[in-house]
């Protein structure tokens, strides 16, 4: 397991005499971040962790005191970064993780302990995750929805589907029987792989077998290059269509030529340059891709990147508003937090504008999508 320490109140706290670290419960807000930055999953928790680097230090006059830990995608480890956070560092927010799987473990924790939890990663929101977790990401019934509307407009009849063998592709496959079937499409063959498979020609040899007319992939990070590639490269000439969860410049960089054409669902972060001026999402879309990209190289840009950005956006209007009422370092603040993650509205961020509800927990709506293409090694807009 990997620390890494965002800021100087982190430092400083360390180096404190004994007697200083209570006090500073209620001078400083404890934010606990468990993410991915190695294993399969570290393409997500990476640009998730050096979008840290661009959120504020303070809010409302309060410092903010960010740790973050590794989980490895392991829910286990989640689990234990998350207890930690509750434990010894008295958390007043959680966020975390990358993946599926340890986001929910994550929530699971903060919603026993009672403390706000963003999640870094789309995950089910059960009745019993409610109450003390959001959302992040893009949810898929709504992202879902402009893949399934570019499919019908092509005439698509017969589906394939590759995904996750674990809770993230099974969002997606789920979601694909909801909305597809009932527009009119039919799906011939469904395949899984896990995270870590070198290969999944056994899989792409049934689905170009089955030869639908599009297949959907429903993987994340640049795992979901290796079906891509090993579908044009199996002869597959149908369309190929990703989820958000392949936004990035890596996925170009991993698939290569075989990326050409595919149709991608993805958070306006990854083109708020087309953006119209008036569109709420522009502006912090183009601050985090001036800044990150200024720092890891042009068109560095990453989907994930935006989450955890998103999710201090958010809190540049939720902590102010708690603060009126109580104190960083007690359960009267956390409770504030939750209160008035429901009571603010219109919370413009890169990925979407937030609206969150006792029963909404993604808060999103269609602004918060668009559809991708790739041209010349470059994403293009489909509009």
């Amino acid at each position: 397991m990997k620390r890494f320490c965002l800021t100087a109140a982190i430092a400083a706290a360390t180096l404190a005499p004994p007697a200083l670290p209570a006090l500073a419960q209620t001078a400083e807000i404890t934010i606990g971040i468990t993410t991915t930055t190695t294993g399969p999953g570290a393409a997500l928790g990476i640009p998730e962790r050096n979008a840290l680097e661009f959120v504020p230090k303070e809010i409302g006059g309060v410092p903010l005191k960010v740790i973050v830990l590794d989980d490895g995608g392991d829910p286990t480890t989640a689990t234990t970064n998350a207890r930690r956070f509750v434990t010894e560092s008295k958390a007043d927010i959680i966020m975390g993780s990358a993946l599926t799987p340890p986001t929910i473990a994550v929530s699971n924790v903060a919603n026993e302990a009672g403390i706000p939890h963003f999640g870094l990663a789309p995950f089910p929101i059960t009745p019993e995750r409610m109450k003390w977790s959001v959302a992040m990401p893009q949810p898929i019934p709504i992202v879902g929805k402009v893949l399934y509307d570019h499919m019908k407009s092509k005439g698509i009849k017969t589906l394939g589907y590759i995904g996750y063998s674990d809770s993230y592709g099974d969002l997606w496959f789920n979601d694909l029987k909801a909305q597809a079937v009932p527009m009119g499409m039919t799906i011939v063959d469904e395949e899984r792989f896990a995270r870590p498979d070198t290969s999944v020609t056994g899989q792409v040899l049934k689905l170009v077998a089955a030869n639908p007319d599009a297949i959907l992939v429903g993987a994340s990070g640049t795992a979901a290059a290796l079906p891509q590639t090993e579908l044009r490269e199996r002869g597959y000439q149908g369309l190929i269509y990703q989820t958000h969860g392949a936004a990035s410049m890596d996925f170009i960089r991993i698939a290569g030529k075989a990326a050409e054409g595919v149709l991608m669902a993805s958070g306006p972060v990854m083109d708020p340059e087309d953006q119209p001026d008036e569109a709420a999402t522009k502006k912090p879309g183009l601050a985090l891709n001036s800044a990150y990209e200024a720092k890891y190289g042009p068109n560095s840009r990453s989907q994930f990147a935006g989450h955890s950005y998103d999710a201090f956006e958010i809190l540049k209007r939720v902590i102010p508003t708690a603060l009126k009422t109580a104190k960083p370092g007690t359960p009267e603040f956390r409770e504030a937090i939750r209160q008035a993650l429901l009571s603010e509205k219109e919370l413009a961020a890169s990925q979407g504008v937030y609206n969150f509800t006792e029963k909404d927990r993604y808060g999103l709506d269609e602004r918060s999508r668009i559809l991708l293409t790739v041209k010349n090694g470059k994403y293009t807009l489909v509009k």
